[in-house]
């Protein structure tokens, strides 16, 4: 298998990122939410995005840069291996490029995502979990025709999530603490990079947040190495996996200040929250910052980037409701 060293984004990649992705980006909104906590919270709408993620950001980059540089790689199509996110992310610009995109997701991906990669006119290959998983874990499947988008393990993806640092500087230059949904890794040690390039020192913690259900990162951190870690699926499918990515590791634990593990429940209840006081809709993924912040264990200012809003309506009820899906 092929090594993929990665190394942190520097303030120049960041910032060129910035400009390759204006216009088509949305430079979202950082608002306060006004609730009784133990801590004054900050929420990063990246919910608001066109496709309602910050993948948009990531992806955009990537294959812009592509195309400025080696259009010809793009001559037979993108595809990428996703959840949903990074799936509309990738397909957003397919579409805007004129080229085909292909998307393996896997068969637990919930069908609000899938629905909204289809409007966006990619090809699906749905596959079990595993073998989803192994098309990231191998950067790429030989089988499957373009050029390959990771989803997190790629230099130009985690500089186009670095630009949510610049807009937190920007908008919060006092913030002490920034807590950030981990998945794959790609938006925390972005946002983690853009903080060490671009913040006077010593600048706000970066925290990943997990939940119980999925916490390979905390799991990792305990073990000293990437390790497997119990993986129950859950109404929280954008974060979490059965391990972290071997790639991600060196920067995830030089960049980031811990994990932030919360229940699956506390996940809903800060959904109903969101909703309720901020009249905002994030998905679970979206939510698990807000929910570690509520705790109450880190320092205040403390943003929350609510990293997407695409859930699955009677998900969505359910919560409202008082149930966990």
């Amino acid at each position: 298998m092929t090594t993929h060293t990665l190394t942190p984004s520097t303030l120049e990649e960041i910032a060129a990122a910035r400009v390759r992705i204006g216009g088509t980006v949305l430079r979202t909104p950082l608002v306060r939410l006004y609730v009784d906590a133990p801590v004054e919270i900050w929420l990063k709408l990246e919910c608001l995005q066109p496709i309602g993620s910050f993948k948009l950001r990531g992806a955009t980059n990537a294959m812009k840069r592509i195309a400025e540089e080696s259009p010809e790689r793009l001559s037979r199509g993108v595809y990428t291996a996703s959840a949903g996110n990074m799936a509309q992310g990738v397909a957003w610009g397919a579409r805007s490029l004129g080229i085909p995109c292909t998307v393996v997701v896997p068969d637990t991906a919930p069908a609000t995502k899938l629905a909204a990669i289809e409007r966006l006119g990619a090809r699906i290959d749905k596959r079990p979990f595993d073998a989803w998983w192994r098309v990231i874990s191998e950067h790429g499947d030989p089988a499957t025709a373009g050029t390959f988008i990771h989803p997190f393990a790629d230099g130009d993806v985690m500089a186009g999530n670095g630009t949510i640092a610049l807009e937190i500087l920007d908008d919060l230059p006092h913030a002490r603490t920034i807590l950030v949904p981990y998945g794959g890794g790609g938006l925390a040690c972005g946002i983690a990079a853009g903080v060490r390039a671009a913040w006077p020192a010593p600048g706000p913690q970066v925290f990943a947040c997990e939940v119980e259900s999925a916490s390979p990162f905390d799991a990792a951190l305990r073990a000293g190495a990437p390790t497997p870690a119990g993986y129950t699926p859950s109404f929280v499918d954008g974060i979490g996996s059965k391990r972290v990515a071997d790639e991600m590791w060196p920067l995830a634990r030089t960049l980031l200040d811990g994990s932030l593990v919360v229940p699956v429940k506390a996940v809903a209840d800060a959904v109903r929250l969101l909703v309720e006081r901020g009249r905002v809709v994030a998905e679970g993924a979206g939510a698990a910052a807000v929910a570690a912040a509520l705790r109450g264990t880190v320092h205040g200012p403390v943003v929350c980037v609510v990293s997407g809003g695409n859930i699955d309506s009677a998900k969505l009820a359910m919560i409202l409701q008082g149930e966990v899906p």
